[in-house]
């Protein structure tokens, strides 16, 4: 199968998102996926339950950013916090290898902050 980068992937995002909102985005510019990054925050969402579309191995949903208190290198410190909830198929995936996915995901936005 196709194999991409988390840069290619980025900057594919990114014109797919531009295209949306110019009103330009086509049926075949969103099909034909295996994974799919659903955002629910700008509506206040905390949490939900995705639910994975037709063919595709995994969803992700991310909720809203959140200023909370938290125990961060050892002392309490105001910290942006987000709920992430990942639906993927078992018939395709056992729950270790996307437990192990959905903690990359954590790492990378550990590292971004």
């Amino acid at each position: 199968g196709e194999s991409k980068s988390l840069r290619e992937i980025a900057v594919e995002s990114r014109a797919l998102g531009e295209k949306a909102r110019a009103g330009n985005l086509k049926l075949e510019d969103v099909t034909g996926g295996t994974f799919t990054i659903t955002n629910l925050g700008m509506f206040g969402i905390d949490a939900f339950t995705p639910i994975l579309n037709p063919g595709e191995t995994g969803i992700l949903g991310v909720g809203r950013i959140v200023e909370k208190p938290a125990v961060y290198r050892g002392e309490i410190a105001k910290r942006a916090m987000l709920w992430l909830s990942l639906t993927f198929d078992h018939r395709m995936l056992d729950g270790a290898p996307a437990a192990q996915f959905l903690q990359s995901v954590i790492e990378l936005f550990n590292s971004a902050a």
